[in-house]
């Protein structure tokens, strides 16, 4: 897979108002210009998807692609992100304090129902051309 060394890649619903938000939101407040983007239903997120064996039942709004090769999903995914976004987003990391069971239910409510709350794109959300290079496919 071609992810440049020291990026965390976050795989998104690219169909996903809300997770398309998300994505905006990162851009906007990445410090220290870390992050890349693949959305669930293109080509990087489908090896990666193969590779670890991942069961898009259970897992299919976020995963987090760390430069170690390890695999975060839900809301430790999320709170990774905010962790290494500008201050005070970063604060968001004091979610860890719950057990990560509590935390998930939250997060796959939510992720339930993002359809019916935010909406649904007919295509993935297509970046300007200077964002273009953080995102892989």
């Amino acid at each position: 897979m071609n992810i440049p060394k020291d990026n965390y890649l976050i795989l998104f619903d690219g169909v996903c108002n809300l997770c398309n938000s998300s994505v905006q939101f990162v851009l906007k407040h990445d410090k220290n210009n870390r992050f890349i983007f693949s959305s669930l239903q293109g080509e990087i997120a489908e090896k990666i998807i193969e590779n670890f064996n991942i069961d898009t039942d259970n897992i299919d709004s976020i995963i987090l692609f760390t430069p170690e090769e390890k695999l975060f999903y839900k809301s430790t995914a999320a709170l990774k992100i905010a962790y290494r976004l500008k201050f005070p987003i970063s604060l968001l990391s004091i979610f860890f304090i719950f057990p990560r069971v509590i935390r998930d239910i939250v997060y796959d409510f939510i992720a339930k129902n993002r359809y019916k709350w935010f909406g649904k794109s007919e295509s993935c959300y297509m970046p300007t051309p200077e964002l273009s290079k953080k995102f892989l496919d």
